[in-house]
C-alpha cells in the first residue's frame, strides 16, 4: 500500500463519520500521489502527511444567549486551528444551521493549501456555530456574536489566529464580534478581517472573492485562447462572491444570465440588473424571487436547477457541493466550456473528475476563490502598519496575487505532467510550500 492510500485508509477509518472532511482529504491526496512518491522516504519519517491530515487543534464551546422572547437560546462554537506551518491561522467564521466539526475541518484543511496559494504567511483555519442569522433581530444577532466572542476571545490574536466572515457572517456580525473583543481585552488590533473601514477594515474586502474569481478566470481563458468578453455566464448564490463576480464578469463584457439563493433562481436572458440584485440583497436582505417580480425579461423557478440554463460559463458560488455529476453532464451538453469555483468546494468529486477527464477548463476553489483571504491578509497588512491602501491599490494587488495564483498552479501541473489539470496543480502547488515549513520546523 503506497504511503498516501495507507494515510487515506487512516483518517477514514478515525474520521468515517465526517463526510465532507473525507471528500476534501481523498481529493487532496490523490491528486497529490506523484510528488508524495518521490519523497516518500523523507515524508514517512517525518510523518509528514499523518500531521497535515490532523489539525493542530479544534476548540468546540456552548454559546448561550437570550432571544427576543426573553428565552435561552445554546448553540455550538467551533475553531479549528489546522495548520500554522506558514503564518497564523486564517479563514472565516461561518454561522448556518449546518455548520459541524466535519465541514469545518474540510474547510480548514483546504484553506491551508488556499492560503499557501496566495504567497502570503498565512496558516489555515476554519470557524463558526450552528447559529442561523436569518429572520434574527439585529438585537438577537448581537447577543449571540457576543456570547460567542467571550469564549472564542482566548484563542485568537493579530499574530495567532486572525478570523473573518464566512456564510452568515457580513460586516454587521464582524462589527458586533470585534467589539465584544476590544471590550474583553482592551486591545485594539488586527484581530478580525472584514471589519468596517471606520475601524481598520479594507477597501475591496468585500469585492475581493468575487473580483478575484474573475480574474482568475480570465487569465485561465486567455492562456487557452479564448475570452471572457460576449459569453454567457450563470452564477450560483446571491451573496458577496455572486454579486462581485456578476459585476466583474459584467465589466468585462460577459453577459451574466442567472444567479441563486436557498429557494431558487432567476433567469433573465437580457442580463441581470445587478443594481436591483444589491437592492434585494444587500439592503432589504430579501429573496431572490423579487428580482422576477420587478423585471418582465426575468423568470423565477424554485428549488435547484441553476445548472440546466445553458451558458458558456459556470461559476458556483453558493454552497459546498452544489454540482453533482448529473449537473456536470448538463453543463457540457448545454455548451459550458469553463468552470471557475467561487465557493469552497462547491462540486462534488465526481463532478470535479468529471470536468477534468472531459477537457473542460475547470479551476477549483482553492485556487479559484483565494481572492478573499488574501485581501485578508492584505488587511492584516495594514492594520499593522497603521496604514489604508486605496481601492485601487488592493485591487491592483487582489489581481497580481490571482494572476499569480494561475501560473503557479498552471505550472505545477506541467511540472507534474499533468498539464491543464488545474486540480493537480493548485493542489501540488499549495502543498510545496506548506511541506517545506512543516520538515523545516521539526516535529512540531
Amino acid at each position: 500500500m503506497s504511503y498516501v492510500d495507507e494515510i487515506y485508509a487512516q483518517v477514514a477509518k478515525k474520521n468515517e463519520h465526517e463526510p465532507e472532511f473525507l471528500q476534501a482529504v481523498k481529493e487532496v491526496l490523490e491528486s497529490l500521489k506523484p510528488v508524495i512518491e518521490q519523497n516518500e522516504e523523507t515524508y514517512r519519517k517525518a510523518g509528514l502527511l499523518e500531521r497535515m491530515v490532523e489539525p493542530e487543534r479544534i476548540i468546540s464551546f456552548r454559546v448561550p444567549w437570550v432571544d427576543d422572547a426573553g428565552n435561552v437560546q445554546v448553540n455550538r462554537g467551533y475553531r479549528v486551528q489546522f495548520n500554522s506551518a506558514i503564518g497564523p491561522y486564517k479563514g472565516g467564521l461561518r454561522l448556518h444551521p449546518s455548520v459541524n466539526q466535519s465541514i469545518l475541518k474540510f474547510l480548514g484543511f483546504e484553506q491551508v493549501f488556499k492560503n499557501s496559494l496566495t504567497g502570503l504567511p498565512i496558516g489555515g483555519g476554519k470557524g463558526g456555530s450552528d447559529f442561523d442569522p436569518k429572520g434574527k433581530s439585529d438585537r438577537e444577532v448581537m447577543a449571540f456574536c457576543q456570547s460567542f466572542m467571550t469564549e472564542l476571545y482566548r484563542h485568537i490574536g493579530a499574530d495567532c489566529d486572525v478570523p473573518a466572515g464566512d456564510i452568515g457572517v457580513g460586516g454587521r456580525e464582524i462589527g458586533y464580534l470585534y467589539g465584544q473583543y476590544k471590550r474583553i481585552t482592551g486591545l485594539y488590533e488586527g484581530v478580525l478581517t472584514g471589519k468596517g473601514l471606520t475601524y481598520g477594515g479594507s477597501l475591496a474586502r468585500k469585492e475581493a472573492t468575487g473580483y478575484g474569481l474573475i480574474y482568475i478566470l480570465d487569465e485561465m481563458l486567455k492562456n487557452a485562447g479564448k475570452e471572457l468578453a460576449g459569453k454567457t455566464v450563470v452564477i450560483s448564490g446571491s451573496g458577496n462572491v455572486a454579486i462581485y463576480a456578476c459585476e466583474k464578469a459584467q465589466e468585462h463584457g460577459a453577459k451574466v444570465i442567472a444567479l441563486s439563493d436557498s429557494n431558487g433562481y432567476i433567469v433573465d436572458p437580457e442580463g441581470i440588473q445587478l443594481d436591483l440584485v444589491k437592492e434585494i440583497k444587500e439592503v432589504k436582505r430579501g429573496r431572490i424571487k423579487e428580482y422576477a417580480d420587478a423585471v418582465a425579461s426575468a423568470s423565477y423557478h424554485e428549488g435547484k436547477g441553476i445548472w440546466s440554463v445553458p451558458c458558456d460559463i459556470a461559476l458556483p458560488c453558493a454552497t459546498q457541493n452544489e454540482l453533482n455529476l448529473e449537473d456536470a453532464q448538463c453543463l457540457k451538453k448545454n455548451g459550458c466550456f469553463a468552470v471557475a469555483e467561487g465557493a469552497n468546494m462547491p462540486s462534488t468529486l465526481d463532478a470535479t473528475n468529471y470536468f477534468v477527464s472531459e477537457g473542460i477548463l475547470y479551476m477549483p476553489a482553492k485556487a479559484a476563490n483565494a481572492g478573499g483571504v488574501a485581501t485578508s491578509a492584505l488587511e492584516m497588512s495594514q492594520n499593522s502598519e497603521r496604514q489604508s491602501w486605496t481601492f485601487a491599490e488592493v485591487d491592483a494587488k487582489l489581481k497580481d496575487i490571482m494572476v499569480n495564483i494561475y501560473h503557479k498552479t498552471a505550472d505545477a501541473a506541467k511540472r507534474c505532467g499533468h498539464e491543464g489539470n488545474f486540480v493537480v496543480g493548485a493542489n501540488v502547488a499549495g502543498f510545496e510550500k506548506v511541506a517545506d515549513a512543516m520538515l523545516a520546523q521539526g516535529i512540531c
